[in-house]
């Protein structure tokens, strides 16, 4: 080729250049299976084993993308997949697949207490948990969660459980119908007298500090109301009563009250 004119090299290559083109466009419809597609079927809701062989026997290739948890649905079975069923696509195109695990993963139980119905249901929800039964308690705060329970016995918030378990919830049930007499709490530390009303069904209110408290807890109360007893007409003095579920305002001081009341409930 050095010795013919150089017009006549440039139409070799360029007759070189048109048959390597003309072979590699040939060929593009084998490199690439061009009309070579097949309909996706339809997996979910199968065990995985079975997917991958279905998948597989199509032509396709599987990969798990991912995994859940959902509790009524087979363990390891597909929950989604991609592309979806009867989607046409090239035959050696890889289907991703979304499973379900064969063990529930734990979550942490939330402290529900003082939550309201249907913030305490859509909290557990959103970590997978389910609400069971609800019951009630005399409480004036009407419908606020007051226990959380699992499997019939209280749980503690951060307590691991599986997700899907299902939480009973103990609600208030507003001011209740039952009446009893007011107990007195004066000479009580604030934290004796939550003790001691709580069996009661009855709650502390608002809490006054007289003088300096530095430990709330601690400190004596010195009076309350409603007032633990009620002078009646002819003179003599009768007790108050209050339904279940009612509040008590109470004073507070960090040293205790002169005189206790020698009707007052006695310490628990």
């Amino acid at each position: 080729m050095t010795n013919k004119p150089f017009w006549v090299n440039m139409l070799i290559a360029a007759g070189i250049f048109l048959l390597l083109l003309v072979l590699f466009f040939s060929s593009l419809g084998f490199l690439t299976r061009h009309n070579e597609n097949a309909k996706v079927p339809q997996v979910t809701g199968r065990n995985i084993e079975e997917a991958r062989r279905l998948l597989e026997a199509k032509g396709f290739d599987v990969e798990v993308q991912d995994s859940v948890y959902i509790d009524n649905a087979e363990k390891l079975s597909v929950i989604r997949q991609s592309p979806e069923a009867d989607a046409v696509v090239k035959s050696n195109r890889t289907i991703y697949l979304t499973i379900n695990r064969a063990i529930a993963p734990l979550v942490d139980m939330p402290d529900l207490r003082g939550f309201s119905y249907l913030s305490a249901k859509l909290y557990l929800q959103s970590l997978g948990l389910k609400l069971g039964d609800t019951s009630y308690t005399p409480d004036i705060a009407k419908n606020a969660v007051k226990e959380q329970l699992f499997k019939g016995k209280a749980i503690n918030p951060g307590s691991k459980i599986d997700m899907g378990s299902t939480i009973d919830l103990v609600l208030g049930s507003g001011v209740g119908t039952t009446e009893v007499n007011v107990p007195d709490l004066t000479g009580m530390t604030l934290a004796q007298a939550r003790d001691y009303i709580s069996n009661l069904g009855l709650s502390i209110s608002a809490i006054n500090a007289e003088g300096t408290v530095t430990d709330r807890e601690n400190a004596f109360i010195t009076r309350q109301l409603p007032e633990p007893f009620e002078t009646l007409p002819d003179g003599t003095r009768g007790p108050n009563k209050i339904r279940a579920g009612q509040l008590i305002d109470i004073w507070i001081s960090a040293t205790p009250p002169a005189v206790v009341d020698s009707a007052a409930a006695p310490l628990p």
